[in-house]
C-alpha cells in the first residue's frame, strides 16, 4: 500500500484556497503570494514589467553582457539549453543571428520522446546550430522516474535534473563562462520572487526551486545507485564557483511573450505545431517533446487542483492574449482531461499497472482539496464557483 503524503505539510500550502483577481492560478501553487488586493505575485511582476521595465536599457544591459563574453576565436561562448522547442530555439537564434554569439546548445533528452518533438529538434539543428544531447541510462531513468512518481509526485523530475545540470557539465566540457536559460519561471509564473530583479540564477536555489527539495543525491535511500544518479547530477559547487560560470535568464533582458516565442521559433526555425490540441489544454504549441509531459501536469492537477490548463490560461491572461473569464470557461472545459495518449507506454515505462498508478494518484490527494460524491473525486472550490 502506498503511503498517504500531507500535500500541505509537504509544501507548506494554505488549507483555505484562494485564486488571485487577476488570473487562474491560486494559493496552491507552492511559493506563489498574495498582496493585500488578491493579486498574485506573478501577475504582479507582469504588470510591473509591462509598465515600469525599460526594455531599451535592458537589451543594452545584453548586448555588455555578450560583448563580454563573445569569442575572438571561432570557439563557443554561451551554452544554450534548448530541446527543440519555441523557447529554446527564440533564445539561441537571437543570440546568434542578432547579437554575433556562437552558442553550443544542448539538449537532455525527454524521457520519452515524441515524433513532433524530434522532428522540432532537427528542425532547429537545421536552421544552423552547434548540438549536443545527453541521454542517461534509460533503464536507471525509468526507476527514478517510478520513485519520482511514488514519493515526490511528479514523474518528470528526473528530465528536470538534467535540464538543469547538463548544461553547466557541457559548459565546462567547453570552457564556456556564460549559460543562457530562458525564463525565471519563479517570478513569470508564480513562486519566489527573491531573484526577480536581478538578471541570474544560481544552484544554490536549484533544490528549493526545481528539486522539490530532493536533489539526485538523495534517491541513493532508495532503490538507486551512484552510478544510476550520476548523470544526474551537475558539477561540483566549488567548481561552479571557481571557474567563475554565470547563469542568466534571457527573460531578464528580454520582454517574455510564450505565444510571441511561437511565432518567432515558426519563423525562423520551422517550429511546427501539433495537428491537434494537447491533452488536457487547448494549446497546440507548447511542450510537444516528452510523452510524460501529461502526467507531470496531471499530478500537478491532482496535488495543487492546478492543471495544464490553469497554468496556460494564467500567463496568457498575464499577456492580454485572453481574458479571465476566458480563461476560467478553458479551465471548466480542459484542466481535469485525464492524459489517455500515452497512459499505456508510460505505465510501460515506470513498470507498474494501473491499480499501483491509481494508489499512487490517491496517495496524493488532499482532503482539503478534494471532496467525494457519488463516488467521484470532485474539487471542493473550482474556479469557476468562486465568490
Amino acid at each position: 500500500m502506498i503511503k498517504k503524503k500531507n500535500i500541505i505539510k509537504l509544501y507548506n500550502l494554505p488549507k483555505e484556497i484562494k485564486f488571485c483577481k487577476k488570473c487562474t492560478i491560486s494559493n496552491q501553487r507552492p511559493r506563489i503570494t498574495f498582496d493585500n488586493e488578491g493579486v498574485c505575485s506573478a501577475c504582479a511582476f507582469s504588470a510591473h514589467k509591462k509598465k515600469e521595465i525599460d526594455w531599451g536599457i535592458r537589451e543594452k544591459e545584453l548586448i555588455k553582457l555578450c560583448n563580454k563574453y563573445r569569442s575572438k576565436d571561432g570557439k563557443y561562448d554561451v551554452v544554450v539549453p534548448c530541446s527543440g522547442g519555441k523557447d529554446g530555439s527564440f533564445v539561441a537564434h537571437q543570440l546568434k543571428y542578432k547579437y554575433d554569439m556562437n552558442p553550443i546548445c544542448v539538449t537532455w533528452s525527454p524521457l520519452l520522446k515524441t515524433e513532433i518533438g524530434k522532428l522540432n529538434l532537427q528542425n532547429f539543428i537545421d536552421s544552423g546550430f552547434s548540438h549536443v544531447m545527453g541521454s542517461p541510462d534509460p533503464i536507471a531513468t525509468s526507476k527514478l522516474t517510478r520513485l519520482s512518481l511514488q514519493e515526490i509526485g511528479d514523474p518528470f523530475q528526473p528530465f528536470v535534473y538534467g535540464q538543469s545540470n547538463y548544461p553547466i557539465h557541457i559548459a565546462k566540457c567547453f570552457d564556456v563562462k556564460l549559460i543562457m536559460y530562458g525564463e525565471n519561471g519563479e517570478v513569470e509564473y508564480g513562486g519566489d520572487m527573491k531573484n526577480a530583479y536581478i538578471p541570474t540564477r544560481t544552484v544554490k536555489d536549484y533544490s528549493k526551486h526545481y528539486f522539490s527539495s530532493i536533489p539526485p543525491n538523495k534517491w541513493l535511500d532508495y532503490d538507486l545507485s551512484q552510478k544510476d544518479i550520476n548523470p544526474f547530477i551537475g558539477p561540483d559547487d566549488k567548481y561552479i564557483e571557481n571557474s567563475k560560470i554565470e547563469m542568466h535568464f534571457y527573460g531578464y533582458y528580454k520582454f517574455w511573450d510564450p505565444q510571441e516565442n511561437f511565432y518567432y521559433a515558426k519563423k525562423f526555425c520551422n517550429y511546427t505545431v501539433n495537428p491537434d490540441r494537447t491533452e488536457s489544454t487547448y494549446q497546440k504549441y507548447a511542450s510537444l517533446d516528452d510523452k510524460i509531459d501529461g502526467f507531470h501536469y496531471y499530478l500537478s492537477y491532482i496535488k495543487f487542483g492546478l492543471g495544464r490548463a490553469t497554468g496556460d490560461t494564467a500567463y496568457e491572461i498575464r499577456d492580454e492574449k485572453i481574458t479571465r473569464e476566458e480563461g476560467v470557461a478553458l479551465v471548466k472545459k480542459f484542466d481535469d482531461e485525464f492524459p489517455q495518449k500515452y497512459f499505456k507506454t508510460f505505465l510501460e515505462f515506470c513498470k507498474i499497472d494501473e491499480v499501483t498508478f491509481e494508489e499512487i494518484i490517491e496517495s496524493w490527494r488532499s482532503e482539503h482539496i478534494w471532496k467525494k460524491e457519488n463516488k467521484k473525486w470532485k474539487l471542493r472550490k473550482p474556479i469557476w464557483e468562486d465568490k
